[in-house]
């Protein structure tokens, strides 16, 4: 038998046990009509046994087949009636009609219960209007209990069964979300940790590698003591941001958290230091008070760019300019563009990227690159709401 038509293994327990009981009824003379003539064909026990047979094999297809299975079984009810009945016959094709609405298609289990309806509907007002006495609406109810009942267990099983099926896809898919949403968490506070440990820390070990490579190219004692004296400043500082970076990380309190937020009041440090690293650096903030989150941005991306010029400008002055126009604070920063004798720093081009970054999450516009003989970074960063974050 194909694999498609192997019967489960409960119809077959029900497709053996009503037959049994069938057959069971049958041997005690125990039948659902009596009155037959005792010499009538139809009377005999065989008659009674082959709609019992027929409705017993349909129930092998209660689940694989239901609709054939269902119209197989209302002939074998049909070929039952001229005989004297066979009760396990009539409750088997109940169990058809309630197993075509359950496991049957969608379609056939909407159309079911309205036809059962329908033949109760005539099952009682035609033998009530042909005989006009009350004992005729008995066989309504009884085409009731045989077909309209069942179809209508069918349908409230079969709405439970995809309500619950519909809740658990639904379940499944939230649990998924949910997934989503935390990985998405997960990456995106990994790529935040990494711009600010970047911005923490490139400009220090930049001017660490920049000092060093010039206190070992040149035989100069007084040299070499100034750039250790710079190298010493950048190690110092960038262990200190480091420890406050991590103490961050690891204390969920927010009680720290302002001491790695620095502010646009600390651009006039920035500033000497990066003069201490040997950049000619002017600055113009004329940028008043900027959301939290705006103040920000707005420093790491001067950093970032103090650290470039320091990293690859030529030899030069570097203006850092802020100004608020048009609800928004707008950063520039210029460096000399070309050819540098000194040393230089390795550069992955993260600090760009970081940049770029910072500006796209506060809805901003981001540029950077060369005007003729000057590199120029600038940011547009929208203020908001005022005094508040962006939304």
């Amino acid at each position: 038998m194909a694999r498609g038509l192997r019967p489960h293994r409960h119809d077959v327990y029900i497709a053996v046990s009503g037959l049994l009981g069938g057959l069971a009824l049958i041997g005690a003379g125990l039948y659902t009509r009596t009155g037959h003539h005792p010499a009538s064909v139809l009377d005999r026990g065989w008659a009674v046994a082959v709609p019992l047979l027929v409705t017993a094999g349909c129930e092998l297809l209660r689940r694989t087949r239901p609709g054939p299975a269902l119209l197989v079984g209302t002939a074998a009810l049909a070929a039952d009636l001229p005989t004297r009945g066979s009760l396990a016959t009539l409750v088997m094709f109940t169990d058809l009609v309630y197993a075509a609405v359950l496991y049957g298609p969608p379609a056939s289990a909407r159309r079911i219960p309205w036809i059962t309806g329908l033949l109760t509907v005539l099952g009682t007002v035609v033998p009530l209007v042909v005989r006009r006495t009350p004992q005729a609406l008995l066989f309504g109810v009884g085409v009731a209990l045989v077909g309209l009942v069942p179809a209508a267990t069918g349908w409230v099983v079969r709405n439970h069964r995809d309500t619950a099926v519909a809740e658990r896809l639904r379940a499944e898919q939230t649990a998924l979300l949910a997934d989503m949403d935390r990985a998405q968490a997960v990456v995106a506070e990994r790529a935040r940790v990494a711009r600010e440990l970047h911005d923490m820390i490139a400009n220090h070990l930049s001017a660490v590698a920049i000092h060093s490579t010039a206190a070992l190219s040149l035989d100069d004692p007084e040299t070499s003591r100034q750039a250790l004296t710079v190298i010493r400043e950048n190690s110092v500082e960038g262990l200190a941001q480091m420890r406050r970076l991590i103490g961050i990380l690891r204390d969920s309190g927010d009680e720290r958290s302002p001491a790695a937020a620095p502010t646009l009041d600390g651009l006039q440090a920035l500033a000497e230091t990066a003069r201490g690293n040997g950049l000619q650096v002017t600055l113009d903030a004329r940028h008043g008070k900027v959301p939290a989150s705006v103040e920000l941005a707005a420093y790491r991306i001067v950093q970032e760019s103090l650290t470039n010029a320091l990293k690859h400008a030529a030899p030069g002055r570097v203006t850092v300019a802020l100004a608020r126009r048009a609800g928004a604070l707008e950063v520039r920063v210029s460096s000399p563009y070309g050819h540098r004798d000194g040393p230089r720093a390795p550069g992955s081009g993260a600090g760009l990227v970081g940049m770029r970054e910072r500006a796209a999450l506060l809805g901003g516009a981001f540029a950077a690159g060369p005007e003729g003989a000057v590199w120029t970074v600038r940011a547009t960063l929208p203020l908001g709401d005022g005094e508040g974050d962006p939304a």
